[in-house]
């Protein structure tokens, strides 16, 4: 497993190693103290989720508040998509950038997204399941996020806007000023 830095400071990129014969391959998605040494956060993960979406379907940007805040790792088992985190920790020195990347089932990337970070992704192949490991519970009362298209941000999120799956309740987030006013 390699861990390469990204410009956002405590979001990495984890490469894990696969070994590909005529079987197939395997490859170990996580190992909790190789990304310690590695990373030097201590991250225990309590709950793991997959989701299944179609090609355009944009989910995010989403984040939990408060002591409901989560760590992540995120992978593609299946498909293509586009990834994109902001950095919302008024205390560091990335405050406000955002990183984005792609991540699909050939080149098995994975993000680490930080506590503090507004996470989303968007599919750019017919079927994608997408699964990710955080280190806190989900809290209904804690989640939060910032729209998709917010003009502060100015995400390109690789596909047109009107081929884009947004549900109503992400269409309704405020943007990044409103939150940060809110």
């Amino acid at each position: 497993m390699k861990i390469l830095e990204t410009p956002l400071r405590d979001c990495f990129i984890v490469e894990p190693s696969v070994f590909k014969d005529a079987r197939g391959y395997f490859l170990e998605s996580f190992n909790q103290q190789k990304f310690q040494e590695e990373t030097g956060l201590v991250v225990n993960f309590v709950q793991d989720n997959q989701s299944v979406s179609q090609k355009g379907t944009l989910r995010g940007l989403h984040f939990q508040t408060g002591e409901a805040a989560q760590a992540k790792l995120v992978r593609v088992i299946l498909g293509e998509i586009q990834d994109v985190m902001v950095d919302l920790r008024p205390d560091s020195e990335t405050y406000l950038q955002k990183f984005s990347c792609v991540l699909n089932s050939e080149n098995q990337l994975q993000l680490f997204v930080p506590k503090g970070f507004a996470h989303g992704f968007v599919c750019l192949t017919d079927e994608v399941i997408f699964s990710y490991k955080c280190d806190n519970y989900y809290d209904k009362a804690a989640e939060a996020g910032i729209i998709f298209n917010d003009p502060q941000l100015h995400i390109d999120w690789k596909l047109p806007q009107e081929q884009l799956i947004i549900s109503e309740k992400d269409k309704g987030l405020p943007t990044l000023k409103e939150y940060l006013n809110g």
